[in-house]
């Protein structure tokens, strides 16, 4: 991956942005889209929509989703410990002895997430972790002390870090979905200099932690004809993995194509297609209900968007410490914009007509 694009991919992850919250990302997607759309704006929701204007009457909206999981604060005792519900999927049991991060009015007040020191569990304690059991000590002396930096409202994320761990394999968090929109980006910008049949919207949508809101209403507005859903998957190549319920997909081996009844398969058939003639090599993963992914909020709107979903292999979901190759960022964006140049007037998504 070259350095623009890779410092691209790090100002993202190490935004926080939080369902909800999701400005940092969004300016900073914004500031690198501008470069090569014909127009950019942002609607009352929040997402951003980058349009490239194409030469026929076909329509496809790219997206990925900028937020990311969190919390947010919701108690302080009197003692000044803080307690936070959750902004999305967030696992407890990952949190204890972490050090987070609490946004307070532009500044950042360092945590750590606490629990009881194992020489201290007894056996009647509980073996599963709820938030409720998680407290955040900000070295307060009482709620008065605590209150004097943090307030009820205020957003809770891991610490931002972006580490090389070999080769082109990196950790950091908040892959789901960073990973989406800089393919929604990138794609645009391998097609900056190319004339091509079909409008393009490149959207970085908002809050489909919490149930895809902002796919839903972008792509209300915009009603393309196709939309093309980038977001991240689960590996299998890591211990304790069942491949028959998961798939056989591994870090580095290019993009996760979803077959399942919400895919189009017109579409599909010529991303396959593409994807052959580009020697970019496929892994395959199977949906056949929801995929979670801001596609479920898209496939059935208004009265239909035909969809496909292309996902970038993901170690660790949902930690401060998701792991992803650059390389499938890089062979993902490509092959959308190969796929995209291939679109044209005789392109049809209908499964059949009478």
């Amino acid at each position: 991956m070259n350095t623009k694009h890779k410092t691209f991919f790090k100002n993202l992850v190490t935004s926080y942005s939080p369902s909800g919250y999701e400005k940092p990302a969004q300016k900073i997607y914004y500031d690198y889209v501008k470069q090569f759309a014909d127009k950019v704006e942002a609607d009352v929701n929040g997402n951003v929509i980058a349009h490239k204007k194409g030469k026929g009457k076909f329509s496809v909206m790219l997206v990925g989703h900028a937020d990311e999981i969190g919390l947010m604060v919701s108690h302080i005792t009197e003692d000044g410990y803080i307690y936070c519900k959750s902004i999305g999927g967030m696992d407890a049991s990952i949190l204890p002895a972490l050090r987070m991060n609490i946004h307070h009015e532009g500044k950042i007040v360092r945590a750590v997430a606490g629990r009881k020191a194992a020489h201290m569990v007894r056996g009647d304690d509980s073996p599963k972790i709820k938030l409720d059991d998680i407290w955040f000590d900000i070295g307060a002396k009482d709620k008065k002390d605590a209150l004097k930096r943090v307030s009820l409202g205020d957003i809770v994320t891991y610490s931002a870090d972006f580490e090389r761990i070999n080769g082109d394999f990196y950790a950091t968090k908040a892959t789901d979905n960073k990973a989406g929109v800089f393919v929604a980006a990138v794609a645009l910008e391998l097609l900056k200099d190319e004339k091509i049949y079909a409008d393009i919207y490149s959207v970085a949508s908002v809050k489909e932690e919490i149930g895809g809101i902002g796919a839903k209403t972008s792509s209300y507005s915009i009603n393309p004809d196709l939309a093309v859903v980038f977001d991240v998957t689960f590996t299998s190549d890591h211990p304790g993995v069942d491949k028959k319920v998961y798939g056989d997909i591994a870090l580095g081996d290019g993009p996760v194509v979803c077959l399942g009844a919400n895919i189009n398969d017109k579409a599909l058939a010529l991303l396959k297609e593409t994807a052959e003639e580009c020697k970019i090599p496929l892994q395959w993963e199977v949906s056949t209900m929801r995929t979670g992914t801001d596609l479920d909020s898209i496939f059935s709107n208004r009265s239909g968007i035909p969809s496909i979903l292309i996902s970038i292999p993901n170690r660790y979901m949902h930690s401060p410490n998701e792991m992803i190759s650059l390389k499938d960022l890089e062979s993902t964006a490509k092959l959308t914009a190969e796929f995209l140049k291939r679109i044209d007037a005789k392109f049809d998504l209908y499964p059949f007509k009478f």
